[in-house]
């Protein structure tokens, strides 16, 4: 998948969205754009974004960016073009259709969801859409949204499911495990006093953290994974502040201080808590590393 810097010379059908789970309901207005551009031979794009900072118009993001093109590149897409929100949020809606999909990504085809809306304070919609591409010889597709289990699919709903600790259920729903990628950092390396040394890794600011708790988890350190228990959230028997996303990786040996590493949970085991001593957290590991082990067995 390229980064898109200038006009391709290919016409392309565009997926439009923020995409911030890369969830079912995502991928099927991105596998639109993948079919049609395979059915006539165009290109496949996306156009999303980022927001500086905080994010000011949706909830804590999912995915990081990253994460999201890593998601959108397995997939099979061509070109991907997120800029920064700031830089388009003026734009009217006969602009952006002008500026970003004409002259910016050369459309041919373009998929949104049903719930899509575009230009400066979300002044156009999807029927807008249709009709400002239609004058410029754009087809646009409005992809019905996934259900599951007669409920749709969208972040809002993923988003509940990951602070209630339902990882299981919202991997389903994002169609690939919940990851984040992030810098190791120094820790107090009470896990290596422990006989189980981790690493350290903390969320960004605007990052959704799932429900602090235990987790079966598997992290991924230069193409290798590795299964590993993982404590999310402040560490109550330590010191009670110190908010951490803390891994034993299972079977890996070496130091990871500046790396970066990516982790995945897979299933959340129990809540965390203020153990009497650490007699108690060393058990509340044990327990955890043997569940992942036999987990990825």
């Amino acid at each position: 998948m390229k980064d898109l810097t200038a006009k391709p010379n290919q016409k392309t059908a565009v997926a439009l969205g923020y995409f911030d789970g890369v969830h079912l309901g995502h991928r099927r207005v991105l596998q639109g754009a993948l079919d049609a551009a395979e059915a006539n031979n165009w290109a496949s794009g996306v156009f999303t974004f980022y927001f500086d900072g905080l994010n000011p118009i949706k909830g804590s993001s999912i995915l990081s960016v990253d994460e999201r093109r890593r998601r959108m590149e397995e997939m099979g897409i061509d070109y991907y073009y997120c800029p920064g929100y700031e830089s388009f949020r003026d734009l009217s809606p006969e602009a952006f259709v002008q500026e970003v999909l004409v002259e910016q990504m050369n459309a041919a085809a373009v998929f949104t969801g049903d719930n899509f809306t575009f230009g400066k304070g979300g002044a156009g919609n999807v029927e807008l859409l249709s009709e400002l591409c239609r004058a410029r010889g754009i087809s646009h597709t409005q992809v019905d949204m996934q259900a599951e289990d007669g409920t749709l699919v969208s972040s809002t709903r993923i988003r509940g499911l990951l602070e209630a600790g339902e990882i299981a259920h919202a991997n389903m729903l994002l169609g690939a495990p919940y990851a984040v990628t992030l810098p190791v950092q120094p820790g107090k390396q009470l896990g290596g006093r422990l006989g189980f040394p981790t690493i350290n890794q903390r969320y960004p600011t605007g990052m959704l953290m799932p429900k602090q708790g235990v987790y079966i988890s598997r992290a991924e350190v230069n193409g290798v994974a590795y299964a590993a228990a993982t404590g999310l959230g402040s560490r109550p028997t330590v010191d009670g502040e110190d908010v951490t996303c803390e891994s034993f990786l299972i079977g890996f040996t070496g130091d990871l201080y500046g790396a970066t590493v990516r982790l995945e949970l897979h299933e959340y085991l129990e809540p965390t808590r203020k153990y009497a001593s650490l007699d108690e957290l060393h058990a509340c590991i044990e327990r955890a590393v043997k569940a992942a082990q036999e987990y990825f067995a």
